[in-house]
Parts: structure tokens; C-alpha cells; sequence
């Protein structure tokens, strides 16, 4: 058993869509793997920075990153895909999505800000 934990971020991001959208992602939850060190990358992209591990995963429309903390799973952001593509636009990133990421400065601010 494993805790999940919304950072006010995430948490706001996930209240802003329909309930029955958010009860969708929600229940995404149920089928992440026990062994979250050990992950599908058929289902999960690994982005690290400086030591630091995220991990995004897929689910519908939307793009959820998280860190896995003692005892679960931190939830940083919940992103709709075409978030990302406006996000990559403005950035004029054009590699692959968790490759460019990873290396993205401005990435890892909005992962890191505050509502």
C-alpha cells in the first residue's frame, strides 16, 4: 500500500477538470505497479536532473509526473498533452518528449513552482 500525495499544483490542475475526467485519472492510480523503482517504460518515461528522478506517465489526454517518496508517490503536475506542445512551441524543443525534458531548465521551474 502506497500513499499519494497532490502538491497544491497538481492538485489545482486536477480540480480544474470535469469530475468525471478526474475520477478517470484518479482510478489510473489503482494499476501503478507496487515496484515503482522497477517500471514498464512502455507506461512510464524516467527524466533526472542533478540526481533528481521524475517519472511521467500516460494516461488519456494527460501527462502525470511524479516522484516516488518514502511510503508513495508525490504528484507534481497533471498536464494535458497539448499543454506540453504549447510548453515545447514556446521553448523551441523539437527531440523527444522525456529526452528534452530532462535537459530543460524551464521544465524543471514548473515542476519545482509553486501554484
Amino acid at each position: 500500500m502506497y500513499q499519494i500525495i497532490f502538491n497544491d499544483t497538481s492538485a489545482a490542475e486536477l480540480k480544474e477538470l470535469p469530475l468525471a475526467l478526474q475520477l478517470q485519472i484518479l482510478n489510473e492510480f489503482n494499476a501503478l505497479p507496487q515496484d515503482l523503482q522497477n517500471v514498464d517504460p512502455e507506461k512510464f518515461g524516467k527524466l533526472e536532473r542533478n540526481g533528481r528522478k521524475l517519472l511521467r506517465y500516460r494516461t488519456k489526454e494527460y501527462r502525470i509526473y511524479l516522484e516516488v517518496v518514502e511510503g508513495g508517490l508525490r504528484v507534481h503536475r497533471v498536464m494535458h498533452k497539448n499543454t506540453l506542445k504549447e510548453f515545447f512551441y514556446r521553448m523551441k524543443l523539437t527531440s523527444g518528449e522525456d529526452e528534452t525534458l530532462q535537459t530543460s531548465p524551464e521544465f524543471w521551474a514548473m515542476i519545482d513552482r509553486k501554484s
